[in-house]
């Protein structure tokens, strides 16, 4: 049991370490990281704090939805943490991990909307694969009822 916990943990700790969104912008590449962004031309970090508090003007709005995505990724990696110290609810985890994948829907078809941009979702897809494969199981998926 504290082992699965500690897996569980490892596997939403290492969602905010992959770039959740990939943009192919022309021959560059952008990934789009919880903690911030990272440009290949020049290489550059622009941290979260940065992006939406220093440079906010100009902001296209589907861009928002990613800060909202990591607050309900931090919850969930609060909720992971207490899992190993004290104890997890599996569905706040849950929930917001989709809510996190959820809210970076909208970022996906912001990007891809512009003319020469592809946004590829890498860590959108991981997050739901986490769920599915960790989480699922234990919301007693697939027994009857009766």
């Amino acid at each position: 049991m504290v082992a699965a916990t500690r897996r569980r943990l490892a596997v939403v700790a290492l969602l905010g370490l992959s770039p959740w969104t990939v943009l192919v912008i022309g021959s560059e590449l952008t990934l789009l990281f919880p903690a911030g962004l990272v440009n290949t031309n020049p290489l550059q970090f622009v941290s979260i704090y940065d992006f939406f508090v220093r440079f906010t003007a100009g902001l296209p709005s589907f861009i928002v939805a990613w800060r909202t995505g990591v607050l309900l990724y931090l919850i969930a990696l609060a909720s992971a943490v207490s899992g190993v110290v004290w104890r997890e609810d599996p569905r706040i985890t849950a929930l917001s991990l989709v809510g996190a994948v959820l809210s970076q829907v909208g970022v996906l078809v912001g990007f891809n909307r512009r003319l020469g941009y592809v946004a590829l979702p890498v860590g959108t897809v991981a997050m739901l694969a986490a769920v599915w494969w960790y989480y699922w199981p234990l919301f007693g998926a697939g027994e009857s009822s009766a």
